[in-house]
């Protein structure tokens, strides 16, 4: 079988995220990288224009994979708050996956702090686009300004993310889980 332009794009990509959720940012070299994807580095820079540009395609894959979770979770909901309990569903999954290391957005935005850095600003726009989601499923479940039930939800999320990686993550998913059923069911408007 021939190897392709988009095999050794896509060994590069694979090999760079395992290694950056794994290890970080700034502790894994390109070269590496290089070695472990098995491509060269003019095969690298035909691609990426650099290793910040390989970050940042990192970043945009795992955006890319929880946009695709959280809608599918809630496409399925039949109600709205199960729409929300949902949302909490996927990240319980994801703090009791195998080889999970805290959140990569969490992560890199700790190793790029500058808030002009091109790498903190992808992190920035995942956390808008995951704060203005759920604040809008929220809205949906009761009658009353969601706003700072989302920041909740997202703070819940973050401590979620960070104690998961330090402790057993199976009481944390279900302390997560149950913190956001109380968001929920504060919403509900009682009958």
């Amino acid at each position: 079988m021939t190897r392709t332009a988009s095999d050794a794009r896509n060994r590069l990509l694979e090999t760079a995220s395992r290694l950056f959720y794994g290890e970080g940012l700034h502790s894994v070299g390109v070269d590496r990288i290089l070695a472990e994807a098995k491509v060269t580095r003019a095969t690298m820079y035909r691609h990426f224009a650099g290793k910040e540009d390989l970050v940042l395609e990192y970043l945009a894959v795992a955006d890319r994979a929880t946009r695709e979770n959280v809608e599918a979770g809630v496409a399925a909901a039949k109600t709205e708050a199960d729409a929300v309990r949902a949302v909490a569903a996927v990240i319980a999954a994801h703090i009791q996956a195998a080889g999970f290391r805290g959140c990569a957005f969490l992560n890199a935005v700790a190793e790029y702090a500058d808030p002009l850095h091109p790498v903190h600003q992808a992190v920035q726009a995942h956390r808008q686009w995951f704060l203005d989601t759920v604040t809008d499923l929220l809205a949906r479940v009761g009658d009353t300004p969601a706003d700072h039930d989302g920041r909740h939800f997202v703070m819940l999320r973050d401590g979620a993310y960070a104690a998961g990686c330090l402790a057993d993550p199976g009481p944390i998913a279900e302390t997560f889980q149950a913190a956001v059923e109380g968001i929920v069911r504060a919403r509900t408007p009682q009958r």
